[in-house]
């Protein structure tokens, strides 16, 4: 076999690295170069083999270029490896022969490289971002005027008989008790007693008093203006407040139609006569806070938590805190 011969069958050997093509587009015109050509016309190099295959001959493949290295082997352009998500070059997988012709697992990745379509691996999503997870408890509402009523819509009495809800009316109303409370329903008079102020002092209370029962942590009367009271009845064979949980300072939820407002015992009124409260407290339940015409003739609802107190006494905001949360509890509580 001649040199050039020789040569052809060589160029020949690469042109089957790449598959068969009836399209002008894919065929394969390898020519050699002019060093190529002088080298062979020379002859070989004592010791020297023919080349197996030109050194990185362009193939056409398919509208892509693959080059082919001095291996025999083609190195295939593969997806995301290189700056800015560039394709770069790899090695092909060798056949089962040592030849460079690819398996049927690299034709594969070839096809999906050449269709620029790959299929995306399946990732570790993590926790949903939805929270799907176990979520907190609900924080409960504030207790309405229907959850309170719900509650007291019952009575056992713990009183030795019935009060008045003023002086020369029948005696009607028991004091009712729980283990958590007592509570009663009554009207609504308003007890402007203790530090006077703009609203509450001897020209407009006829029935003024400048003290109360129980006094602030300074030692002074109430004010009737600021602060939300009730007012129990004093101490007497009919009912003694002090032998179910109740003292000065005791929170109280007061109940009117749609209406909480939380308050402290703050004041004691007369052994038979039960209903009355502070100006403050008529005006948080929108109830005319007025001493002489106001207050209501019915449908409030008084209820005492037994064994509890504010300290300071003068404390509204306390007063209110507490109130909500033992509210919350008797409502959920089941006796």
């Amino acid at each position: 076999m001649s040199r050039v011969q020789t040569l052809t069958v060589a160029v020949a050997g690469v042109a089957l690295l790449a598959p068969s093509a009836s399209s002008a587009a894919e065929s394969v015109h390898l020519r050699p170069s002019r060093t190529e050509a002088r080298r062979v016309a020379a002859g070989p190099a004592a010791g020297s083999a023919l080349p197996t295959a030109l050194a990185h001959v362009a193939v056409p493949h398919r509208g892509r270029v693959e080059s082919v290295a001095r291996d025999g082997t083609r190195e295939v352009l593969t997806r995301g490896a290189g700056p800015g998500g560039s394709a770069t070059p790899g090695p092909a997988r060798p056949g089962p022969d040592g030849s460079g012709t690819a398996t049927p697992d690299a034709a594969a990745s070839d096809a999906a490289t050449t269709t620029g379509s790959a299929t995306p691996a399946p990732t570790d999503a993590g926790p949903s971002p939805s929270g799907s997870g176990p979520s907190a408890p609900a924080t409960p509402g504030p207790v309405t005027a229907a959850d309170l009523l719900a509650r007291v819509s019952g009575c056992t009495p713990v009183s030795q008989g019935r009060y008045r809800k003023d002086r020369g009316r029948a005696a009607t109303v028991p004091v009712c008790g729980t283990r958590e409370a007592v509570y009663w329903k009554a009207d609504m008079d308003i007890d402007c007693d203790g530090r006077p102020g703009r609203h509450c002092n001897a020209a407009t209370d006829p029935h003024f008093s400048s003290s109360t029962a129980f006094a602030q942590s300074d030692g002074s009367a109430l004010s009737s203006e600021k602060l939300p009271y009730v007012v129990v009845p004093a101490p007497s064979s009919l009912w003694d407040y002090r032998e179910h949980g109740v003292r000065g300072g005791s929170v109280a939820a007061v109940v009117y139609r749609d209406r909480v407002s939380y308050a402290v015992v703050g004041d004691t009124g007369p052994a038979d006569i039960i209903g009355e409260a502070s100006y403050a407290a008529a005006e948080s339940l929108g109830i005319d806070p007025d001493p002489r015409s106001g207050g209501t003739p019915s449908g409030v609802t008084y209820i005492v938590f037994k064994d509890s107190r504010v300290t300071p006494l003068e404390d509204r905001e306390a007063a209110e805190t507490q109130g909500e949360r033992l509210a919350r509890e008797f409502v959920d509580s089941a006796d």
